[in-house]
């Protein structure tokens, strides 16, 4: 009864008109996903599971590994070269899942449930990727990478714990990719769920409870903290499953900005707990797209600046991969045409990073490397709903 009534209040508050924040400036976001996750163990890894009886190809995320620090390196040179107005990089907000899969110690304790291997410690036994870590500090240092919280893992581990024991189809696919060192392949396997979210149980209970998100989210912080040395201000949760049990819990832990996936041109606004929600408007993923518009990005992009909310684009790892499927290098083509498209049709723009937003909409400036840099930002009442925004006035 009690979730019922939750339910229809928080429906019932998506029709309410919320303080929403529209600027005079093209801003560009650059928003990635699902960093520092594990996949198919290369070449290694796909042959072994070949010969286990898997058979790949089938989908673009059957060849998802792991970036090297080459796959970087070529990102971060290519950021490197497209500026803004200011005379400012393009920078990518990377949110890392901060934990993968300690398979050995899985292995050894006979599968009888998950073991993890923080990210700041090093990667499972298996996965080699030398100068890794400094890659990603090195970006981060340069100002072309902004490291971001995605999750622990990106499964929904009570998801996975009741299967990987079992003798049925889900346990023994389980066991094959562990023993091969691969945490899952999704599209083959969502009944693994989210972090946040169980597929199986009815609709009101599929978001874990509060109790154990408050665990989840407290734990990747600090790993999280581990690794960059700072805590996450931004967060996207994985599958963008997220809740008023995850917000609530990522303002306690300091997270000002709250990414969600594409669906509408909804302006920046912040929610209850004083957390600044964003709203991804453009997917460029040549990975798993035969085609990419750059005219229907562009198109959305000038949708966004002519509505005065940034155009913040949804571009996931997979994109930048290179070593069992070259996809980097179709995607940095597509993407630095994109780049220069943009720039010659608004010459204003900027390019941000999450923080930077929250600090425009707090203060009306950020700072960058190129000094402060002010925009003009107005506040409307505004309705979200649906693929709908409706502003209400000045």
């Amino acid at each position: 009864m009690l979730t019922g009534i939750r339910r229809l209040w928080r429906r019932a508050q998506r029709s309410f008109p919320v303080e929403c924040f529209y600027f005079d400036r093209p801003l560009v976001l650059l928003q990635s996903d699902d960093w520092g996750r594990v996949g198919l163990r290369d070449r290694q890894g796909l042959e072994q599971l070949r010969s286990m009886g898997m058979a790949l190809g089938d989908h673009a995320y059957d060849s998802y590994t792991l970036e090297t620090a080459e796959d970087l390196a070529a990102l971060a040179t290519l950021l490197a070269r497209h500026h803004d107005s200011t005379g400012r990089a393009a920078c990518l907000g990377m949110n890392f899942v901060v934990a993968n899969v300690d398979f050995a110690r899985v292995k050894a304790d006979g599968f009888g449930g998950i073991a993890l291997l923080p990210l700041s410690q090093g990667l499972p036994e298996g996965w080699v990727r030398p100068g890794l870590f400094e890659a990603y500090r090195e970006g981060i240092a340069a100002g072309v990478y902004s490291p971001g919280l995605h999750g622990t893992t990106h499964f929904c581990r009570p998801a996975v714990e009741r299967h990987i024991a079992d003798a049925g189809e889900r346990g023994v696919m389980l066991r094959t990719l562990w023993t091969a060192g691969t945490p899952y392949i999704y599209w083959r396997m969502p009944w693994i769920g989210y972090e946040n979210w169980d597929p199986e149980p009815p609709a009101e209970n599929r978001f874990l409870g509060s109790e154990m998100q408050r665990a989840l989210v407290g734990g990747a912080v600090g790993m999280f903290a581990g690794l960059f040395a700072r805590l996450p201000r931004s967060a996207c949760a994985p599958g963008y499953r997220a809740n008023d049990d995850t917000h609530k819990t990522w303002a306690q832990h300091g997270i000002r900005v709250a990414q969600n996936g594409t669906g509408t041109l909804a302006p920046p606004h912040f929610n209850g707990y004083g957390i600044l929600h964003l709203q991804r408007s453009i997917d460029f993923e040549p990975a798993v797209a035969a085609k990419v518009s750059l005219e229907e990005c562009l198109a959305t992009a000038d949708a966004c600046f002519a509505r005065g909310v940034p155009a913040i684009v949804s571009i996931h790892s997979v994109n930048f991969h290179s070593s069992v499927r070259d996809f980097r290098s179709r995607t940095l083509s597509l993407l630095g045409q994109f780049f220069q498209a943009l720039k010659a049709k608004h010459p204003s723009l900027l390019y941000l990073h999450d923080d930077d937003l929250y600090k425009l909409v707090d203060s009306g400036a950020y700072e960058s490397a190129q000094g402060t840099v002010r925009v003009r930002v107005t506040k409307r009442l505004t309705r979200i709903h649906g693929a709908q925004t409706e502003p209400l006035g000045a």
